[in-house]
Formats: structure tokens, sequence, C-alpha cells
């Protein structure tokens, strides 16, 4: 219910919509914040790659990683009380260590600070759509098993959400209103 958001302004809460690749999370999150009239974070690798003009790095993983976190905080700004981010730093956590077995000495330290009201961990039971900036079709299950490890050590509250791109968003609607009637 937007009115609980409107009640508790002390509290901004922050969900992250994360997952392996064609998931649907950027679909779900701009559908999250037109529902609850908000702003959402969108994810800046892909803005990124559009305009590099050579194979990513690991220096230009780490500027995605530094440039996602000045976006959310320049999105912040203007959230209606509810912050919805089309990614975080525990995907590019997962995607560094995967591809460079190593990550930034400060990333895990934000990521720690950084921590969401909410997470969204996108099911990989919709089909596998092909787009240039996506790497790896055949790995979803691995890296989905990965996340979820993830956000169960570190003790973050997720949910997992399955189905339909409908159901999906119901699933994340009825999550995010039983965390607002909780806050």
């Amino acid at each position: 219910m937007v009115e609980g958001l409107q009640e508790n302004r002390e509290h901004m809460i922050r969900i992250a919509v994360t997952g392996p690749e064609s998931t649907g999370k950027s679909s779900l999150t701009e559908k999250i914040a037109q529902h609850y009239n908000t702003v959402y974070v969108t994810e800046y690798a892909r803005e990124y790659f559009e305009k590099l003009d050579h194979p990513y790095t690991y220096q230009d993983v780490e500027c995605i990683a530094l440039c996602q976190m000045e976006i959310e905080n320049t999105v912040l700004k203007n959230a209606n009380r509810l912050l919805v981010a089309d990614t975080e730093l525990l995907v590019i956590k997962i995607w560094m260590e995967h591809k460079y077995h190593r990550i930034p000495d400060w990333l895990e330290k934000k990521i720690l600070e950084r921590e969401y009201d909410l997470y969204l961990l996108c099911d990989i039971d919709i089909p596998w759509e092909n787009d240039p900036q996506r790497e790896h079709p055949d790995l979803r299950s691995y890296f989905l098993d990965l996340y979820e490890k993830e956000l169960k050590r570190r003790g973050f509250n997720y949910i997992l959400i399955s189905g339909k791109h409908d159901q999906r968003f119901q699933e994340a609607i009825k999550a995010i209103e039983k965390l607002i009637a909780e806050i």
C-alpha cells in the first residue's frame, strides 16, 4: 500500500532486484517503481558497454561499480519513500569473481554498507532472451545458486521471484507490502 509508505517518513525502503542475466530484472524494476510512483536505479553496465570500443576489462567493471553507487545516490534524492534498484553491488561482485577471480578491496565493505531492505532474486524459469551484452545462457542455474548462497551467507532479506512476468510482479508487490507492514 502506498499509504503505508507515506505514514513512515523516517525510513527509505530500498529494494534490490537481482539475479542472473535475462531473468526480467529491468522490466520488474520499472513496473515496481511505477506501481509505487517512485524512481528506480537503472543498470549502469548497459549504458557503459554501449559506449565501450574494446572488450571490457577488470578496470571497466570496477568503474561500473563506482558509477552504479553514484547513480543510486543521485536517484535516491528523488525517491518517494521507496527506491528500487535494477542491480546492485552483489551482482558486480559475483560477475567479477566469475570472470576475474578477484574483486576490489573496497567492494565487500560497500556491499555491507549498502544493504537493501529486500532483495528480489529473479528465478531462471523464463526463457533466455538474446542480447549482445549477455554472456552466459548456459550458466544461469550456476549463477542463480551463487546469488542465493551469497544472500543467505550474508543474512540478507530476500525472496525468490518466479513465474511469468505478471506473476513475478504480483509476488514482488506482495513481498514489498509485507515489508512495509513490518516497518
